[in-house]
């Protein structure tokens, strides 16, 4: 097994270059099957959920070609498959939007049930009853997604709950439908603006991406474009907690500063100095952190994917800190693996208290999702000792270059293989 070794105790310092949004590129992924043309898409993470989709797309039939690590050449004009089976999709869950963007464009789909990290259930529910409400019939068989209609017709949908996935897989579906669709209760993060504004650059209508009410008039044909995926807001805030966690300085670059504003508001709430650029967050720690509370929220609200790192950080914060987790059910299930650390948090459902002022020791700890080992990677830097981190496979499927660019701001940190 392949493990990321840490040993903790350096202050980070320097300046980190931060890639393209993976939320925003595996939407855009199979968005790009939209238009019968060819797409070209830059600022590309280079990560494994990337080239999973692409695998994907490629065995459908599009033609894909990667000009340098981060652009890629998507041709879509030879995709008349739309099977998707296990085998291409197994890797990660945004390869449901291949659901949405086939039932567009071909008026039927078959996907398989996606993989991806597992903590704790979620349903696509909201995606099928967005499919069903513009037409379609969608059954589940055999693990797979079945849907089909004859033509799709505009309509309103009200999302029983704010979900980013459905969002986007509706739109996906909804650009070629007949008259106007209307999604209310719709997700305002930036991918789902970023997405919204790809599909517009190929010939789609689509208004109030970024507010709770999205307006999508269908169109007759969609053609390519050339688009460049906004910057990843998760890599940028996981650098400032890393920064953070180790007393340092850390400044994160090519990012759009107004989507960091919940994590740099947490983390000056927690005694960090933070300065904000046109195009970067400079972060230092001038004394003792301190603790907080914090509520993951939809967007603008502070992200679930950056609530694991945030966690790590309250254990060395002085006082007493409380998470709670509003979106998904079962996101705790790293914290027995912080715990090998000397981590002191209890966990009671949704909500976690964490008695902070830890001086956590290094451990052996198993990543049991991407985020979680984002978290052990965060916690190790600032542990006494030698930490091993596993299963770096999820961790690959977020970050690219993590082991680099954090040795480059003074870590020591190294991939190693180690035998069973």
């Amino acid at each position: 097994m392949e493990y990321f070794e840490i040993v903790g105790g350096k202050r980070l310092s320097g300046e980190v270059y931060i890639n393209g949004a993976k939320n925003a590129a595996v939407a855009m992924l199979p968005a790009a099957l939209a238009g019968n043309d060819v797409c070209v898409l830059e600022n590309l993470p280079n990560i494994e959920d990337v080239h999973s989709l692409v695998d994907a797309l490629r065995k459908i039939g599009a033609k894909c070609e990667f000009r340098d690590q981060h652009t890629l050449v998507i041709d879509s004009r030879d995709v008349t498959d739309h099977n998707a089976h296990y085998e291409s999709v197994k890797k990660t869950r945004a390869s449901y939007y291949l659901v949405g963007v086939l039932l567009g464009r071909f008026g039927k789909a078959t996907v398989a049930l996606p993989g991806g990290c597992n903590f704790g259930t979620r349903p696509i529910d909201q995606h099928i009853k967005g499919f069903e409400a513009l037409g379609a019939e969608v059954k589940i068989e055999h693990g797979m997604i079945i849907a089909q209609a004859e033509r799709l017709v505009g309509t309103n949908i009200y999302l029983d709950l704010v979900s980013v996935g459905a969002t986007i897989n509706i739109m996906l579906a909804a650009i070629y439908a007949e008259g106007t669709t209307i999604i209310e209760n719709a997700a305002k993060e930036p991918h789902v603006v970023d997405t919204a504004n790809f599909l517009n650059a190929m010939g789609a209508k689509i208004k109030g991406a970024g507010t709770d009410v999205m307006r999508i008039v269908g169109v007759k044909e969609m053609h390519g474009a050339e688009y460049m995926i906004i910057p990843d807001q998760i890599e940028a805030g996981t650098y400032l907690i890393a920064g953070a966690i180790t007393g340092g300085e850390v400044t994160v670059r090519n990012i759009i500063p107004k989507h960091m504003d919940s994590i740099s508001a947490k983390l000056q709430e927690m005694n960090c100095q933070i300065e904000v650029g046109d195009d970067f967050v400079t972060l230092n720690v001038p004394g003792k952190l301190t603790s907080a509370n914090i509520k993951t929220m939809t967007y603008p609200g502070f992200p679930t994917d950056l609530q694991p790192q945030m966690t790590a950080l309250l254990c060395v914060a002085e006082g007493t800190g409380i998470i709670t987790e509003t979106i998904w059910e079962n996101r705790f299930q790293y914290i027995s693996e912080l715990k090998r650390m000397g981590c002191l948090i209890t966990v009671e459902g949704r909500m976690a208290v964490v008695e902070g002022g830890t001086q956590l020791t290094g451990a052996e700890a198993l990543a049991t999702d991407l985020r979680a080992g984002a978290a052990l990677v965060v916690a190790g830097l600032a542990a006494k000792g030698r930490t091993l981190v596993g299963n770096v496979r999820y961790i690959d499927r977020g970050y690219e270059d993590l082991v680099q660019k954090l040795t480059n701001l003074g870590a020591e940190i190294r991939r190693v293989e180690i035998e069973e």
